[in-house]
């Protein structure tokens, strides 16, 4: 098992209303998902994403908002700053194979290297996809996280994931990024 400080699961961080208001309202919107620096790599990333602010989507804006406070109170305690990145959906096909390499969310631009903490909302109902998962490693121990529609899983944005390859249907989730000074 791992230990609590590495993970933290919220179950019912969004409703089903609100999950679908997200998939039906940005799913038109998608493009090539890239890794950095525009780059592209089918074998690494296959999937569509889209970006939201909290100008189009003021109520779930404030609810990650305060998710994050909550958490990061209760389990990190990282010196976060804000939210340098608008909120990501991703989209992973099974037509496709959709799926996202393992990786963490640390990067080397001047804002990818701020990353501290790394949010996914589950929007897709699980019957609604095959395969997808994700999953982490955050201490060489491979963990599934909840596929529960509406939950939140909270992880280091150093920590290794990745999307399994998806191999049926779609599956839709959420990713917010959350900075501060790099850790030291």
């Amino acid at each position: 098992m791992f230990p609590e400080e590495m993970y933290a699961i919220v179950p019912d961080a969004l409703d089903d209303a609100t999950c679908d208001r997200l998939i039906t309202g940005f799913a038109h919107e998608m493009d090539d998902g890239g890794l950095i620096q525009g780059q592209t790599a089918a074998h690494i990333r296959r999937s569509k994403i889209t970006w939201f602010n909290e100008e189009q989507e003021p109520v779930v804006s404030r609810r990650i908002i305060d998710l994050v406070a909550d958490v990061n109170r209760n389990v990190f305690d990282f010196m976060l700053t804000d939210f340098a990145e608008d909120a990501q959906i991703a989209c992973y096909s099974g037509d496709q194979r959709g799926h996202y390499d393992w990786h963490s969310d640390v990067g080397a631009s001047d804002v990818a290297r701020r990353r501290k903490m790394t949010l996914v909302i589950q929007l897709s109902d699980p019957d609604e996809y095959e395969g997808g998962a994700l999953q982490l490693n955050p201490a060489g121990h491979v963990f599934d996280a909840p596929m529960t529609r509406g939950t939140a899983i909270f992880f280091p944005s150093f920590v290794l994931h990745r999307v399994a390859p998806t191999t049926a249907g779609l599956r839709y989730s959420l990713t917010q990024w959350v900075h501060g000074n790099p850790f030291r």
